[in-house]
């Protein structure tokens, strides 16, 4: 029954319908201990049927690599991340250079996080400044920034003392970009001497910046 055990459990796998998922979810599924679970998992990682991510989140491999991104529900699946910061600005289209790290706005601890999908930098920003995103296309499987916010997120960060994105790539703002949404985002700062800061910065932006509303 043992050496059946890991097999059966990708019985399991194949009801979710999709290549990301948790230990948790697998142990509601089959109603196995989680130490079994895991157990099984373990084998299978290294029988090369599926591949640990993190801890408690694995992988089926498939003809694509798992993308950084549909990793991100289930590795912060206790508490709300969304992209932000230069990876939100690179998805808008704002920032041409890609980032080996994704980007992460939180209102927990900073921290960053070495996974098998990818690293992840995940930057604490102040609950009340903890808003502006929405799924990604609308539908995707993580929450991103608006474009606005992903920029004012980063002069947030880069005004604060470890000063974070200080220096940015070359930026492209497209017409569709609202430097008075990115001022109303501003307001929203309450600390005075760092919303003063990003107001300054935003506004050295918007001076070489022609023909956005």
């Amino acid at each position: 029954m043992k050496t059946k055990t890991p097999r059966n459990i990708m019985v399991f796998v194949k009801k979710l319908k999709r290549s990301v998922f948790t230990t948790y979810e697998l142990v509601t599924l089959s109603g196995k201990s989680r130490s079994t679970v895991t157990q099984c998992l373990t084998r299978l990682v290294k029988q090369g049927l599926l591949m640990k991510i993190y801890r408690g989140v694995w992988a089926e491999p498939g003809p694509r690599p798992i993308s950084s991104l549909e990793v991100i529900p289930y590795l912060f699946s206790r508490q709300r991340v969304y992209v932000s910061f230069i990876s939100a600005l690179h998805l808008h289209g704002i920032v041409e250079q890609v980032s080996q790290v994704i980007t992460l706005a939180s209102t927990s601890h900073t921290r960053t996080l070495r996974t098998k999908a990818g690293v992840f930098s995940v930057h604490q920003i102040a609950p009340a400044f903890f808003g502006g995103f929405d799924w990604y296309k609308g539908a995707g499987s993580f929450l991103i920034a608006e474009p606005e916010k992903a920029l004012i997120d980063s002069l947030y960060l880069s005004s604060r003392k470890k000063k974070q994105f200080s220096h940015f790539p070359e930026l492209y703002f497209p017409a569709t970009f609202s430097f008075k949404k990115a001022n109303r985002w501003v307001g929203l700062i309450r600390e005075k001497s760092i919303r003063l800061c990003v107001q300054q910065k935003l506004n050295a932006l918007n001076k070489f910046t022609k023909g956005n509303p």
